[in-house]
């Protein structure tokens, strides 16, 4: 017998065909009644698989009594109750590693789209603008002070590839990382006085909200640039918005948002900003490792093996 899972919204293509050769799936978006539906299948039901993305509540975890694991496909863990799992002894698995080069590239993306305007670019040639004159100026990369938030597996990617860029690179986060060599602040508001452009690399969750707040933001300076590809969360949006529309803040690129796939109406407006639709892991390659790597854990705890990638 197939072991049965609840499946909580839709899955990358090939990871969801793979779910269903190996698993007997309960597909809870599909159902009216979400309720009554996890009552019928909650003596059966020993595993979750989710898009980290969709989340896991607690309503979802007390609702199955035999839940055994929760398998996130996402580096984030943020939107899956841990308190409630860890409470059951529940497992909880998530992708890390393999989502790291393409969001720290990413990462790279939007220092570039945002540097050099290359969005507001496209739009000039598109308008036919350059017929009438010479775009305005982005900025160089090299020699220019970059400090990112929170150096874990992508922020260290981030940093690696801007090295190749020639920027001075610093950090902050919780602890100084003693096999790391570029300087360290313990307070993001010293890391943002002291750079030029500031990465946000942290984890969502109620640790980091608006972590980078709106002291934070005027520290980095209307001739400062933020990238967010972390979390929404991290960043007070409220603020964000407000230092761009007055120039208390000279550019962003943003790849995430508070509520996505709702994006301030503000932002779009702003030439001063690039944007993207939470992109960071969205390639082929990627969601089909991170699929993979989730249905993995799921197999090797059924199998009775150890986990690939635990969290808890």
């Amino acid at each position: 017998m197939k072991p049965e899972i609840v499946v909580i919204g839709p899955m990358y293509p090939a990871c969801a065909e793979r779910l269903e050769r190996e698993f007997t799936v309960h597909r809870l978006w599909e159902a009216a009644d979400k309720t009554s539906f996890l009552q019928g299948i909650a003596d059966r039901v020993r595993g979750v698989a989710l898009y980290a993305l969709h989340g896991c509540p607690a309503l979802v975890i007390e609702a199955l009594p035999k839940l055994e694991i929760i398998a996130s496909m996402g580096i984030g863990v943020d939107r899956i109750d841990l308190a409630a799992a860890k409470a059951r002894g529940i497992r909880v698995t998530n992708t890390p590693d393999v989502v790291t080069d393409d969001t720290a590239d990413i990462a790279m993306a939007l220092l570039l789209a945002t540097e050099r305007r290359l969005a507001e670019a496209d739009r000039f040639v598109r308008r036919g603008d350059w017929l009438k004159g010479e775009h305005p100026f982005g900025r160089a990369l090299r020699n220019r002070k970059l400090g990112i938030v929170a150096l874990g597996r992508i922020g260290q990617a981030i940093a690696k590839r801007c090295e190749a860029f020639g920027m001075e690179i610093a950090y902050y986060g919780p602890r100084r990382k003693d096999d790391i060599t570029y300087p360290y602040f313990d307070d993001p508001v010293a890391l943002a006085k002291w750079a030029e452009i500031l990465i946000v690399a942290a984890p969502g969750g109620a640790e980091t909200r608006n972590l980078v707040s709106r002291a934070v933001i005027d520290a980095l300076g209307p001739e400062g640039t933020l990238i967010n590809i972390a979390r929404g969360s991290v960043v007070d949006e409220v603020a964000l918005v407000e230092a761009l529309a007055v120039g208390r803040l000279g550019r962003a690129g943003l790849d995430v948002y508070v509520s996505e796939p709702n994006v301030p109406e503000a932002l779009l407006a702003m030439d001063n900003v690039v944007l993207s639709p939470h992109t960071g892991s969205a390639t082929d390659d990627t969601r089909r490792a991170m699929g993979d790597l989730t249905i993995d854990n799921l197999l090797a705890h059924f199998a009775g093996k150890p986990l690939l990638t635990p969290v808890i």
